[in-house]
């Protein structure tokens, strides 16, 4: 037996990845009232659906889960082959691709027995364990297109999705709570919370050197936080500009970011194709 050949992994932990994404997928069917559920827009006291509070997106905003959980269950079923099982870089994520899901649906649990404060805290919980994966990601390199697309595209837009998924849900929190702002006006708030989504989305891209489907996934609900506040029973333009911004911003910063990681990377690219006699 080769002494250097990779570990592979057993069956049990892999297989916990699938039921998790399962289960994940089955709580999104509960959340969109197809299995009975409540919808998540009527969940909650109202508190999360497009017109609750000025920081909510409109709801074609909500398209993006479709793509994240069609890709967590491509990434549930990928991760159990013979190559996957193998690869160092699936061993060290599944733990907390397997708190990522079950937390996904326990928010959707949450949400429907209308604990809109706890679901705050799952959502920052879930938001954590995101962040942790993308660092994962972002230390061990991808293991091909596949790779790159299956798990950092699908956690990459996970992550980005949840991150203004968190600052909507805290507002709905703050909302419900009769929080007034401090008397300052709902556009000075808003944007001073925009901006720092903002400011979280460049971070991202600085750390992770760029990684686009962060940044798309950000971009994404932040625009159309500036749709819903444009058309909707909750209108303010300051809000949608200052989201707007945002949303360039983000792009922009991911974009600058990678540029810059690609031209780091091609002196160390080129002195290996010279090794080689490439």
């Amino acid at each position: 037996m080769d002494a250097t050949a990779p570990r592979t992994t057993g069956l049990a932990i892999p297989l916990l990845v699938l039921v998790s994404g399962i289960v994940a997928t089955a709580g999104a069917f509960l959340g969109s009232g197809v299995l009975g559920g409540t919808p998540i827009a009527e969940a909650a006291g109202g508190w999360l659906n497009e017109d609750s509070t000025p920081l909510a997106p409109a709801s074609g905003a909500f398209r993006i889960w479709s793509v994240i959980y069609l890709g967590l269950l491509a990434y549930s079923v990928w991760q159990l082959l013979p190559a996957q099982r193998r690869s160092d870089r699936q061993r060290l994520l599944r733990p907390w691709a397997v708190a990522a899901m079950l937390l996904n649906a326990a928010w959707i649990w949450v949400v429907q027995f209308g604990w809109l404060n706890l679901s705050l805290v799952v959502i920052v919980a879930l938001l954590a364990m995101l962040g942790r994966i993308l660092m994962l990601l972002v230390r061990t390199a991808s293991e091909g297109r596949a790779d790159a697309l299956i798990t950092d595209g699908t956690f990459g837009l996970y992550l980005g999705w949840v991150t203004i998924a968190t600052v909507a849900n805290t507002s709905a929190v703050l909302g419900a709570a009769g929080f007034d702002g401090f008397g300052l006006p709902v556009t000075v708030l808003s944007s001073v919370v925009l901006a720092v989504a903002a400011i979280i989305g460049v971070a991202t891209a600085w750390r992770s050197g760029g990684k686009i489907a962060p940044a798309l996934a950000l971009t994404w609900g932040l625009a159309w936080i500036t749709v819903g506040r444009l058309d909707g029973g909750l209108e303010s333009t300051g809000t949608a500009v200052a989201a707007g911004v945002a949303a360039a911003v983000v792009l922009i910063a991911a974009v600058v970011f990678r540029v810059a990681a690609e031209r780091r990377a091609e002196p160390a690219e080129r002195a290996g194709r010279r090794r080689h006699g490439g």
